[in-house]
């Protein structure tokens, strides 16, 4: 649950002797609920504001989250201001939390039934039958929703109780293996066991020939599923020799994710990589966190796996964060090469209880979960000998936990943790964030460059395509220029690949009525609704709404209706019309759905399948493929106007990463970038890779306008359904926040989409400076939250507090 506070329950002495810290204990909590909660802390002081409740059970043998993890969820709701109970319910695998299911027993069965409804009689007559029944069962036995009319009569007549039953949802997978029986001995030849069998049972004399052949290639317990395929037996055939006393089952418990493959050496390293690798190492004899900051198609993941050697060689864990699914998928194939079954993965793609496995395994240091690969949340882990953390494209707004709470930052939150274990911190990226490198060139962090491309292969040309010329020169095929289309022909030809580059997904941004200049908008957010063409639906990003495409105008009845914006799926629409034989892919949220969603989409590109892949984002993030030597950006403008002040950083970082993605092996790559504004400073200094001058340039401004590095930002987000209580709160908490903060507030204002989900939106924002105590701050701002909670007026009003926030 959300809260605050920690709360005290007695226990018994032979309880108080068992119980350890990071163990699960249901307890009672309000009238009937039954909890899952941490044993924090075991103390003799009795609370004197409310009368403490017994336990309800101990749920764990052992605990399950340990002394360091705890100071870390500590520090992760201090220093973003939020409950520890938000941090443990985004740490914990949910099928941690336990269960409860309301019991009905009978507890009087003298009592005169002729009283009893006919209803009553019914559930009378179930619970004579059954020790308990679930809500659930006896709403099924009486055929209808709503019991507790017919249960309350029959509770106050002291006839049945309820009781709260908890149970687990985790489940081991369990696999049933198949041996011969005990009585035969080990060395016991085919010849003795195919005796047994008569000479009728062909079938059977099939299953023992190919359990004794499974058995001499490998020395791995033979699974019933195993052997049935093997023998090309059904599972009925392998029972008959069971009951025969040929064979025997037994069960393990094992992974749902297991490694069953070859394993290779680490690549030798270039005369580049090694000179980076030596000097990451003396420096982290200095400090504990590193800046690598390499040219995309450097090589920075092969001097990861040489560090990452030299850590598991000491014994000690590793943590691998990434910023997206899509990469971890591609990663774990080259680590997996290396290092084998080391390695696990830990994200929101995989099951309740993969994700459960995987936490154990750390916890009980197994081999298996030496070398964590994960996204944001692998920081909440159970590590108790970490030894590295590696933050790959640190750079990434992914990182940043945008909802629910805690809205942390898994790079910051790394750094903690890794100082928490002494553990060295290596930050990777080919465009650091701009506070990443600020604080390594003033000495926090030390700082490792590798400007050169893996085995001297240079940077990929970039050419600036001015497309408003074009579309004056007629020149231009809807959104593609002759120049790109051109590349795109020769590329294929050469049977090499492309990857066009698109920010947005779906078919087009809106529809519009050409009479009247209509635009369908969701109906709970201020938005526009998204046109996805594929499936014949308009779709709100936000709220998920759907409907189906209109034929008309829903105001003036108009047909005229007509698509504005470019998408990931009209790029792909466009481009087959005007390239019908080549093969074209797609890479964004609606085509990666689902756990192998990315998995499958990489293989079919790598295997060549694929020659020209569309995607958003997604293709632009430490992805690695050998024949791609063409990348064409449609409009780099889009993301130049965003209302941030990150705009021109994040459009740097973004071109230059996706154009890193062409000519990393062999010979020199191009890169495409269609622009209406070519000579655009940011898009210049993309062209020939220069972060040095668009840091500085970047850094002057921020440091003008009072922007990180210079200042912390705060930002206080208010939601509520009427607009009129949203204003008046706005302006009662930016009075407030201006009598402590004066103008280093901002605010109140609405962002550009002002309705979400129909809640109204504003916010405020706070600069501190970095010489200001920020933990009084802080305080200063939870005083001023918990006097807004107490007027009665604003107790409606969501409030939602984002540190540092992207």
């Amino acid at each position: 649950m959300p809260i605050d506070n920690i709360y005290t329950y007695s226990i018994s002495e032979s309880e108080y002797k068992y119980i350890k810290l990071g163990m699960r204990i249901a307890v009672p909590f309000g009238k009937n609920k039954v909890c899952t909660g941490l044993a924090y802390k075991l103390h003799n002081n009795e609370p004197s504001a409310y009368q403490t409740k017994d336990i309800y059970q101990i749920l764990d043998e052992k605990p399950i989250v340990n002394q360091k993890q705890i100071e870390h969820w500590l520090w992760v709701s201090k220093y973003y201001m939020c409950s520890v109970g938000e941090v443990m319910r985004a740490a914990l695998p949910s099928a941690f939390v336990i269960e409860s299911d309301t019991m009905v027993q009978l507890i009087d069965t003298s009592q005169d039934t002729s009283t009893l409804t006919d209803n009553q009689y019914i559930v009378y007559e179930a619970l004579e039958q059954s020790i308990s029944l679930s809500i659930a069962d006896i709403s099924k036995i009486l055929g209808k929703k709503n019991v507790f009319t017919t249960l309350n009569k029959m509770i106050d007549a002291k006839i049945i109780a309820l009781k709260e039953e908890v149970y687990e949802k985790y489940k081991p997978k369990i696999v049933k293996y198949i041996r011969l029986h005990s009585k035969w001995n080990i060395r016991t030849d085919i010849g003795a066991v195919l005796g047994e069998v008569a000479d009728r049972a062909v079938k059977q004399k099939e299953v023992v020939m190919s359990y004794f052949a499974l058995n001499s290639v490998s020395k791995k317990p033979i699974s019933v599923k195993g052997l049935s395929e093997k023998s090309n037996c059904s599972s009925v055939i392998i029972s008959g020799l069971i009951k025969k006393e040929i064979l025997e089952t037994y069960e393990i418990v094992t992974d749902r994710v297991v490694f069953d493959g070859d394993t290779y050496g680490l690549s030798e390293l270039s005369k580049d990589q090694s000179e980076a690798f030596v000097q990451i190492k003396k420096e982290f004899e200095q400090k504990n966190i590193c800046l690598l900051h390499g040219v995309t198609g450097s090589g920075k993941t092969e001097i990861y796996c040489h560090l990452i050697q030299q850590c598991i060689d000491s014994g000690k864990q590793v943590l691998f964060i990434l910023p997206e699914i899509g990469v971890t998928t591609h990663l774990l194939s080259k680590l997996q090469k290396y290092f084998g079954e080391y390695t696990s993965v830990y994200h929101s793609k995989y099951s309740i209880n993969e994700r459960v496995e995987v936490w154990n395994n750390v916890l009980n240091k197994q081999k298996k979960a030496r070398i964590i690969i994960g996204t944001r949340l692998s920081v909440f882990l159970p590590f108790d000998n970490l030894g590295l953390v590696i933050v790959d494209e640190e750079h990434d707004s992914s990182h940043k936990q945008i909802e629910p709470s805690p809205r942390f930052h898994a790079r910051d939150a790394a750094i903690v943790l890794a100082s928490m274990h002494g553990a060295k911190t290596l930050l990777g990226s080919a465009t650091p964030a701009l506070e990443t490198y600020y604080n390594a060139s003033k000495g926090k962090y030390s700082l490792v460059s590798l400007n050169k491309r893996y085995k001297g292969i240079q940077l990929p040309e970039v050419e600036l395509i001015d497309i408003k010329q074009k579309f004056r020169k007629k020149e231009m095929t809807n959104f593609f220029s002759d120049t790109l289309i051109s590349e795109i022909e020769k590329t294929v030809e050469k049977r090499e690949q492309v990857i066009i580059f698109q920010n947005k997904r779906g078919y087009a941004s809106k529809i519009e009525c050409q009479t009247c200049n209509n635009i369908p908008y969701c109906p709970s957010c201020d938005v526009s609704l998204t046109l996805h063409k594929f499936r014949k639906e308009l779709r709100c990003h936000y709220c998920r709404y759907r409907q189906s495409v209109p034929h008309k105008c829903s105001a003036c009845g108009s047909a005229e209706l007509d698509s504005k914006g470019v998408g990931t799926e009209q790029i792909e629409v466009e481009l087959k019309k005007i390239l019908p034989n080549i093969n074209i892919g797609r890479m964004d949220l609606d085509t990666t759905k689902g756990k192998y969603g990315y998995q499958k989409i990489f293989e079919s590109f790598i295997k060549r399948e694929i020659d020209v892949l569309i995607g958003t984002q997604m293709v632009s993030k430490g992805l690695d493929f050998e024949n791609v030597s063409l990348v064409g950006i449609i409009n780099a403008d889009d993301m130049l106007h965003f209302q941030d002040f990150r705009a021109h950083e994040r459009t740097f970082d973004t071109l230059v990463q996706v154009a890193g993605r062409s000519g990393r092996f062999g010979k020199r790559g191009k890169v495409l970038l269609q622009s209406y504004n070519p000579y655009h400073q940011i898009l210049q200094q993309v062209t020939v890779n220069d972060y040095k001058t668009m840091y500085e340039q970047q850094l002057y401004e921020r440091k003008q306008f009072a922007y990180p590095p210079f200042f912390r930002m705060i930002k206080i987000t208010l939601k509520h359904r009427n607009y009129n209580v949203l204003e008046s709160a706005a302006n009662w908490l930016n009075t407030s926040l201006r009598n402590t903060f004066n103008d280093n507030v901002l605010g109140p204002s609405m962002p550009a989409v002002s309705k979400v989900r129909n809640l109204h939106i504003k916010y405020l924002i706070l600069k501190l400076p970095n010489d200001k105590a920020l933990i009084t701050s802080k305080k200063y701002i939870l005083k001023i939250k918990d006097s807004f909670m107490s007027i009665s007026a604003f107790r409606s009003v969501k409030m939602v507090i984002d540190v540092d926030f992207y």
